[in-house]
C-alpha cells in the first residue's frame, strides 16, 4: 500500500464543513440572491438584529409577565457541610479555617451551616455558625461538643 493509496482513505471529520462561499454565481449552489431569498429587511446589505427582535412585533421578553420577587441585594449566602464530609477529616476541632484548608468551603469568611447528613461516632467540637437540630443531636450524641461562631 503506498502513500498515495493511503490518501485517499484518509476522510476529513464530519464536524468540518466548507464554508458557504455566496455571491459567487450560479455554479456555486447559492447563487442569484446569495441564500438570502427575495427582497425584505434580512436580504439587505448591512442587516442586524438585536438578540430577541421580532421584526416590530412586541418581543417575547416583553409579552410574558413579570413575576416573582428577586431579593439578591440583601441575601446572605450560607456554605453548606455536611457531618459526613466532616467524619472524613482526621481532625478532633473543626473550624471554618480547617474546613476553608481541606477545599470544603469556599470562603472561611462566610457563615458556615452544619446539616445532618451522614453518621458521627467520634467526639469532636466544632465551631460554626449555624447549625441543624438534627446534626447537634449527633454530634453530642457522639460525645463532642458544638460551639456557634459570633
Amino acid at each position: 500500500m503506498g502513500i498515495n493509496d493511503m490518501q485517499s482513505t484518509i476522510k476529513k471529520p464530519e464536524y468540518i464543513k466548507k464554508s458557504k462561499r455566496v455571491g459567487c454565481g450560479q455554479g456555486s449552489g447559492h447563487g442569484k440572491t446569495s441564500c438570502k431569498g427575495h427582497k425584505g429587511q434580512k436580504a439587505r446589505s448591512g442587516a442586524h438584529f438585536k438578540p430577541g427582535f421580532e421584526g416590530g412585533q412586541m418581543p417575547l421578553q416583553r409579552r410574558i409577565p413579570k413575576r416573582g420577587f428577586n431579593n439578591t441585594k440583601f441575601k446572605e449566602e450560607v456554605q453548606v457541610v455536611n457531618i459526613n464530609d466532616i467524619t472524613k477529616l482526621s481532625v478532633k476541632e473543626i473550624t471554618p479555617e480547617v474546613l476553608y484548608k481541606e477545599g470544603l468551603i469556599k470562603s472561611q469568611f462566610l457563615p458556615v451551616k452544619l446539616l445532618a447528613v451522614g453518621d458521627i461516632n467520634d467526639a469532636i467540637a466544632v465551631v460554626v455558625d449555624a447549625i441543624s437540630t438534627t446534626a447537634k443531636d449527633k454530634i453530642i450524641k457522639a460525645g463532642g461538643s458544638v460551639t456557634l461562631r459570633a
